[in-house]
């Protein structure tokens, strides 16, 4: 199998680099952009020779091509801030670089630009909706500006962690070609695997006579996926289920868009610069999990009828796996199609397996290995034994750290964890003092005690947090910083703003009205309610101690407390 283009310097080339960069401006890339830049690098993005540029960025958005004609579906971009991209001049060099500050590549940029966000989110994404954890990505994390270019690759990123089952598209392709592996199907996810996916990759490896590459994604995934330690644990258990010397175990760096069909299309082109001669794809591929009570982003067939449409330009064969579910009258899983009459088939949804983990129930055999549940169980406790925040918001004078302070101590009393409660004005004097009242730094602040809390929550704590927090956007940050540790109770003391400016001690509100205080909230800056918090107080109606007792039962319905 022959080699891939990859975007390296040559060995003899890269000191020139190194030296060359000590006079070029630094970005230092985003955990999204590492993952970009590496598949970028080592050939995974071929035919991408770096950050695309406006012309293929608007030509990959409306048609899932390159200017060139090229098939090529989700828009691999560098965004930056707007004051890095004023100062970068098109045909300029900048070195790209790691948090630690390693140089990673230089850019030789090409252009410059901002997009049309809500419209890229249209086109790739099928929606501009915000529970879209790729479209929140792109209106309130990623940067206002583009930049494109060409890109001289000079160091792989760094990973400490399983090192050994990192390997290169080059590094799969001679392993491939070493081992007489002519016919390679590939398997992408970003979730454990369970019998039903065990028996999903066997039935295509004998379909097309294939041997097996299991690719789970461990760059960035959807909020609230289940981390990729436990994943790769619970792969390399049942890879004792595989016949010995067909599977090979090989993990991707990416960072997933989860764009449903166009997903599925960008996972096949990349298990085709890995070496794969075909790709296995199921229904409702590359898709996020869709809110309770809300209907799901994509078709559970769009993204087989996509590839289906585009096959001809893959260059990968494709195996289609119907939805399989487990038969208590065969005792194996079959395709919703072959169930036996009148039998109903049997799975387990990622919710119902959360629920169950979360809440210490049985989960069959059926359904997995007990060796992986145990994997799983280690990690992921009942939630009366996790760490959890507490999040509460409202404007200034609602009653937040009142309630906050009795609730804390209702929690001590308990004596099962450790309780910390962060109010806002503590953490401004402690935590940010130098910090100004500006919009920017008044995210950042938020975005600090979010940082604490999930370091508390994921040890093991309850963090209570008692800001006015006053943005939906940094407060979503905060929920998708901590979920992944734990649960995120966001909790809205929904005082009206006449009874806070009644119960005003420090007399701010007065100010703020008068003039002299500016971008006060609730006068002259906004405060965004949240529209879905888990609860919603008015502290009008009741006392402190009724409405931290509220607070607890609904701390005790989410199975957090006994």
């Amino acid at each position: 199998m022959e080699p891939i283009r990859d975007l390296y310097l040559p060995a003899e080339d890269r000191p020139a680099a190194q030296s060359e960069a000590k006079d070029l401006r630094s970005w230092d890339l985003t955990d999204r952009q590492i993952c970009d830049i590496e598949l970028l690098l080592n050939g995974a993005f071929s035919p991408l020779s770096g950050f695309l540029g406006q012309e293929d960025y608007l030509s990959v958005c409306a048609s899932m091509r390159l200017a060139s004609g090229e098939l090529w579906p989700i828009p691999i971009t560098l965004d930056v801030s707007a004051e890095f991209g004023e100062q970068t001049a098109e045909g300029e060099t900048i070195a790209l670089r790691d948090a630690e500050g390693v140089l990673i590549a230089l850019l030789e940029v090409s252009d410059n630009w901002q997009p049309d966000k809500a419209k890229e989110a249209e086109l790739v994404f099928a929606t501009n909706d915000q529970s879209h954890p790729s479209v929140h990505y792109l209106h309130n994390v990623a940067g206002p500006t583009y930049l494109g270019g060409r890109l001289r690759g000079v160091e792989a990123p760094v990973h400490y962690d399983l090192a050994q089952h990192r390997n290169t598209p080059n590094e799969l392709r001679a392993l491939f070609a070493k081992w007489g592996w002519y016919k390679v199907v590939g398997f992408h996810t970003r979730a454990p695997i369970f019998s039903a996916q065990r028996d999903l990759v066997l039935n295509a490896a004998k379909q097309v006579q294939a041997n097996v590459l299991l690719q789970p994604a461990v760059g960035l995934t959807e909020p609230g996926d289940i981390d990729h330690f436990t994943r790769l644990q619970c792969y390399s258990a049942m890879l004792e289920s595989f016949p010995e010397q067909t599977t090979f175990l090989s993990l991707s760096p990416m960072a997933m868009r989860l764009a449903g069909p166009r997903e599925a299309v960008w996972h096949a082109l990349i298990h085709k610069n890995y070496g794969c001669t075909h790709f296995l794809t199921g229904a409702d591929h590359g898709s996020p999990r869709a809110a309770a009570g809300a209907d799901p982003f994509y078709g559970a067939t769009q993204a087989h009828d996509l590839l289906k449409d585009v096959a001809g330009d893959l260059g990968i064969e494709l195996v289609v796996s119907p939805r399989l579910e487990y038969s208590e009258q065969r005792a194996q899983y079959l395709p919703q199609d072959e169930l036996p009459a009148g039998e109903t088939g049997q799975d387990i949804a990622f919710t119902e397996l959360r629920r169950r983990l979360q809440e210490g129930l049985e989960i069959p055999e059926w359904f997995s290995p007990p060796e992986i549940i145990e994997h799983l169980r280690r990690k992921y406790p009942p939630r009366h034994e996790q760490g959890f925040t507490v999040f509460f918001t409202g404007l200034s004078g609602s009653g937040k750290s009142t309630v906050a302070n009795a609730l804390q101590v209702k929690l001590m009393e308990m004596g099962d964890r450790p309780v910390t409660l962060l109010d806002g004005d503590v953490v401004r004097k402690n935590l940010s003092s130098e910090l100004t009242f500006s919009k920017e730094h008044r995210d950042l602040n938020i975005l600090r005690l979010g940082f604490v809390a999930a370091e508390i929550t994921k040890n093991g704590g309850i963090a209570i947090c008692a800001p006015i927090a006053p943005y939906s956007a940094t407060r979503r940050k905060v929920r998708d910083l901590i979920e992944p540790l734990g649960t995120f109770v966001e909790i809205h003391v929904s005082t009206p703003i006449e009874v806070c400016e009644e119960r005003d001690r420090k007399g701010l509100y007065a100010k703020a009205r008068a003039g002299l205080l500016k971008g006060f909230t609730g006068i002259d800056d906004p405060y965004e309610e949240p529209a879905n918090p888990e609860l919603r107080i008015a502290t009008v109606e009741i006392s402190p101690d009724e409405a931290a007792h509220q607070v607890l039962l609904k701390l005790e319905s989410l199975g957090l407390i006994r």
